[in-house]
């Protein structure tokens, strides 16, 4: 199998250094590597006035709104760039995984392989916690490049029932927030031609069965250029979405994820720089109440090339959930930054997330599952709300047919997160039994699908508890206001999923997400720009 060798970036100083890490990114303290150059890396002086850290829907929105306000603005990412195109071999294939698909690691972390390789700043981090293990993404992008793309809106009802702290915004968040997030990703709901075509028949099943289970069907708004599906139907393209072949990133291109859109008109400003390969460290506070930033600028293999020391007027924290608690709960322990809430750390979850395996239906799904996850159901009748979509598999066995089918919904944020001094890091604990209630009403619905269309429902996570939708760990509310401010802390905000306790209202994050820091951003523009940074 291909292995991605490092690289090393030759020192440069101030912007020249930013510019030329084009290639990757840093972000998060998550998994991150603790290898050091065998010279001791010299340390760079930056001073800046604004520092977005992270690169999905949260730093995306971020570093957008900022350039337009005209603040020159450095935002810092852990992960690689990944350019995509036309039968590009940007990311690995499922049925051949290499180390592309993990975050500086010897061993596949998806999929149940057994495949090793030479750690490689790949796409995918598994952050194991006590009772969950959360799936993170490692990319300029986020967690963008390698999602599905499922865009959903919570109902108004549904969003003040999983964030009650911020149930006000709503009226404004689909006023204009959530529709300029739709208009910024080009969301659409995959075509008839191409719902009609071979490669999609276990979605049509799937809509089919729907309503005799009980649920809603609905055809999920994705952001996506269906012209990049249409040319691999007719064979102009390699097969990528037309196999579900996409949990490491779309290669064919036409998927509008963060980096090609929201982060390419902030660089296309000229007052946005992304850094690539770049990890925060630590986050502290100086004797001037200014931000310090502590960075180690690395190569491919996790190896630092440059230790660089940021001093900014305001931070804006959109690592992830993760990444941005982790990096605060280490603040508070280690008193980088004195007087931090109690709170941080806590609101901590899952977004209610359950991978379910349908297992040999009755009805005809194909011999390949095309994607995205394009197909769902709600059922209007549960006492907590959920939903069931259907995502494509991409490995498909001789004589077995198996569809997988997601479920997630409303669930209280107890996870919490701790510092661990042996580590320098923080680690989450997630109580199992939270989610308990929901997961009955999703098990539930899952053997309905199987009583109305045949085969087995198999629950994926039984044994190992799995979310690739972290939120929480920095709550609205009692850590940050609604706006994203730390509490006590000017100059210091939290505008990704860290800030959301615990789920989104049956549907996605990532339009949600992006949609708070739309609303956060143009409050902070109007409020804080000239007074604060």
């Amino acid at each position: 199998m291909p292995e991605h060798t490092s690289t090393p970036t030759p020192h440069l100083s101030r912007r020249s250094l930013l510019a030329a890490t084009a290639l990757g990114a840093a972000a998060t303290v998550a998994g991150t590597p603790k290898a050091r150059a065998a010279t001791a890396p010299a340390v760079t002086e930056l001073r800046e006035r604004a520092v977005v850290v992270g690169t999905g829907f949260g730093g995306g929105v971020t570093a957008l709104r900022l350039a337009q306000a005209g603040v020159s603005t450095l935002v810092l990412e852990r992960g690689r760039r990944w350019p995509t195109g036309p039968n590009a071999t940007t990311f690995c294939r499922f049925a051949n995984m290499d180390n592309r698909s993990a975050w500086l690691t010897d061993h596949a972390i998806v999929g149940g392989g057994t495949q090793t390789w030479t750690p490689y700043t790949g796409v995918l981090e598994a952050v194991v916690g006590n009772g969950i293990t959360a799936m993170c993404g490692a990319a300029v992008g986020g967690g963008s490049i390698m999602y599905h793309g499922m865009t959903l809106q919570p109902t108004k009802a549904d969003f003040a029932t999983s964030i009650p702290q911020a149930a006000g915004l709503y009226d404004d968040l689909n006023l204009w927030a959530y529709p300029t997030v739709s208009r910024m990703l080009g969301i659409s709901t995959i075509p008839y031609d191409v719902l009609a075509s071979d490669p999609y028949k276990s979605s049509r099943l799937f809509q089919d069965i729907a309503p005799k289970a009980g649920l809603t069907p609905f055809k999920v708004p994705l952001p996506i250029d269906w012209a990049y599906a249409r040319g691999e139907l007719e064979g102009l393209y390699d097969p990528t979405y037309t196999t579900s072949d996409i949990a490491f990133g779309v290669n064919n291109g036409g998927k509008h994820s963060i980096d090609v859109t929201y982060l390419a008109q902030a660089e296309s400003t000229g007052l946005v720089q992304v850094a690539p390969l770049h990890i925060v460290r630590d986050l502290a506070m100086d004797a001037n109440k200014k931000w310090v930033l502590s960075v180690d600028r690395i190569d491919t293999a996790g190896t630092v090339q440059e230790q660089i020391r940021i001093t900014a007027d305001a931070v804006f924290l959109n690592a992830g959930s993760p990444g941005t608690t982790r990096l605060l709960v280490k603040s508070r322990a280690k008193n980088l930054i004195p007087d931090l809430p109690d709170a941080i750390g806590t609101g901590w979850g899952n977004n209610g997330d359950r991978i379910w395996a349908w297992i040999n239906p009755t009805g005809d799904a194909g011999t390949q599952q095309g994607g995205p996850a394009c197909v769902g159901g709600r059922d209007p009748s549960s006492p907590i709300p959920l939903t069931v979509v259907h995502a494509g598999s991409p490995i498909q066995q001789t004589g077995v047919t198996a569809l997988t089918v997601v479920g997630f919904g409303i669930v209280d944020g107890a996870g919490t997160w701790a510092y661990d001094a042996s580590t320098d890091d923080a680690v989450l604990t997630w109580p199992t039994d939270t989610d308990a209630a929901l997961q009955e009403l999703i098990a539930g619905r899952m053997q309905d699908i199987a009583t109305a269309g045949g085969g087995l429902m198999i629950d994926t996570n039984a044994q190992a508890p799995s979310t690739w939708h972290s939120l929480g760990g920095v709550p609205f509310g009692d850590a940050v206001d609604l706006t994203g401010r730390v509490l006590g802390h000017k100059g210091l905000y939290v505008l990704d999923g860290a800030r959301i306790p615990g789920s989104t209202g049956a549907c996605n994050p990532s339009m949600t997400i992006a949609a708070l820091a739309e609303h956060s951003m143009r409050t902070i523009v109007q409020q804080d720009l000239g007074r604060v940074f």
